[in-house]
């Protein structure tokens, strides 16, 4: 197993890099960057294919990701308006790294479960 070692500064209270953990490491921003790596994506595409996450949520996560220059949001001049959200370029540099915690996570979900309930049968 490959050991990496991170730069010190991440773990001073002040290290910028800790916003994009923030950012990156939340369930939502996981979830979003997923299925937009399949391709752009209307709001209520988005919305609908996510469960669990209410309009408002969605909203702000897109905005942060926007915001932090992973997303691009693309407003089309037709009537009724339509806005789609796409990966920027970076945006898609996150895919391969995401894909393989995803993929992490599915592949333990069993033995993780189990030790949860191991843990709850300890402690009562």
């Amino acid at each position: 197993m490959e050991i990496v070692t991170l730069s010190r500064g991440v773990y001073e209270a002040n290290c910028p890099t800790r916003h994009v953990l923030d950012v990156i490491a939340d369930k939502w921003t996981t979830l979003i960057i997923g299925l937009l790596a399949d391709g752009p994506r209307r709001f209520a595409e988005l919305h609908r294919q996510i469960g669990g996450i209410s309009q408002k949520m969605l909203t702000q996560t897109l905005r942060s990701l926007e915001r932090d220059g992973l997303v691009q949001r693309t407003v089309y001049a037709q009537v009724p308006p339509r806005v789609e959200y796409a990966l920027t370029p970076m945006g898609q540099t996150i895919c391969e790294p995401l894909t393989a915690l995803i993929s992490w996570a599915e592949e333990n979900i069993k033995a993780i479960t189990d030790a949860q309930q191991r843990y709850a049968e300890a402690s009562s």
